[in-house]
């Protein structure tokens, strides 16, 4: 699909069109799907710049799985455009460039997002749709259901393939990312609690996952680095399990080749804070998931633009902090302790 069929009424995807214009050479777009709401359709974007090389490593950055997130999107295609505007005059991004893959898609559930829905145009949850079933109690509808698309956190008829846009996000993640030494994803979403939080595996079970060592890792050297963050690090299963999570999906497909490790997050915004600065977005259902006052989402942008760019360049240099040998049964240890106590215990 050319770019010039995007359909004008959804700015995320102008604002993409323009950051691709503007990247020109250096970037790669691919339509994964289209999606349908009425007479228009809209296309899921994919956008790669770096190395394609299969031996180095990748990151891929995700939002707008929820329609009604945009805050996901904006910072998704924030990061972006300043990597874009960057390869003007930055030398060191273009060497960064050449060691590692990035891979895009802003907005994975378009027709959501026009529509003003969580759920795609079919109704459908996409974060509860893939072939993973929780293997403890699940909070009722939250955790996903088959009673139907009039209620949230539907994951779709039972027995059905997966929407189109979770099968394209699939397929993409698997061509770009699964089938590298290293690679990690960081999906942008909003709408739990206060504060924001960094999820990793598994969603579907409070055990934890084979790379927990590894991720312990990233945490201690992201702690290192920017000790004044106000992340709240943790499996996802520490707040709610739940059915059909993809990047359940997705990991657990990864740990089926020995010689790949990949490492999904999900950087889950906490958007009740602006709620409690401006009780008026409780009228609205945007404002329950976006900061609507413009400084506030300038202020959101910046701040986890530096966790975006903290990914790429730990992708980029994995070989210098991944533990081996007895550190990483030390981290194992330690990341027991720190998330998994009463699992352990």
């Amino acid at each position: 699909m050319a770019i010039k069929s995007f359909p004008v009424e959804l700015s995320e995807l102008v604002e993409l069109e323009d950051i691709l214009r503007q990247g020109g050479r250096h970037l790669a777009s691919t339509v994964l799907c289209e999606t349908q709401v009425g007479e228009r359709r809209f296309p899921v974007i994919a956008v790669t710049l770096g190395n394609p090389d299969p031996a180095v490593p990748a990151a891929g950055f995700f939002g707008g799985v929820h329609g009604l997130e945009r805050i996901g999107s904006a910072v998704v295609l924030t990061f972006l455009r300043n990597l874009v505007s960057r390869l003007r005059w930055d030398r060191l991004l273009h060497q960064q460039l050449e060691s590692i893959r990035l891979v895009f898609v802003p907005v994975v559930n378009p027709g959501g997002m026009w529509r003003g829905t969580r759920a795609n145009p079919n109704g459908v949850d996409l974060m509860r749709n893939a072939p993973v079933d929780a293997l403890e109690r699940t909070p009722f509808l939250l955790g996903g259901h088959r009673l139907g698309s009039g209620l949230p956190w539907f994951r779709g008829a039972a027995g059905s393939e997966m929407e189109l846009e979770s099968a394209a996000l699939c397929q993409l993640v698997e061509a770009e990312l699964l089938c590298r030494p290293f690679s990690m994803a960081v999906d942008c979403h909003s709408g739990f609690g206060i504060n924001d939080r960094i999820w990793f595996p598994y969603a579907h079970t409070a055990y934890p996952i084979r790379d927990l060592a590894e991720i312990h890792a990233l945490n201690e050297i992201f702690e290192q680095t920017h000790p004044h963050h106000r992340y709240v690090f943790e499996p996802q299963s520490r707040q709610y399990l739940a059915h059909g999570d993809l990047w359940d999906h997705l990991y657990r497909r990864s740990i089926a080749s020995p010689d790949a490790l990949f490492l999904p997050l999900t950087l889950e915004m906490g958007s009740w804070i602006w709620v409690k600065k401006n009780p008026k977005q409780l009228f609205s259902r945007h404002g329950i998931f976006n900061p609507l006052i413009d400084h506030r989402q300038q202020r959101v942008l910046r701040r986890h633009l530096s966790w975006l760019e903290f990914i790429s360049r730990a992708v980029g240099s994995y070989h210098h902090w991944l533990p081996v040998g007895d550190d990483r049964q030390h981290h194992h240890q330690q990341a027991l302790q720190r998330w998994y106590q009463r699992t352990a215990g």
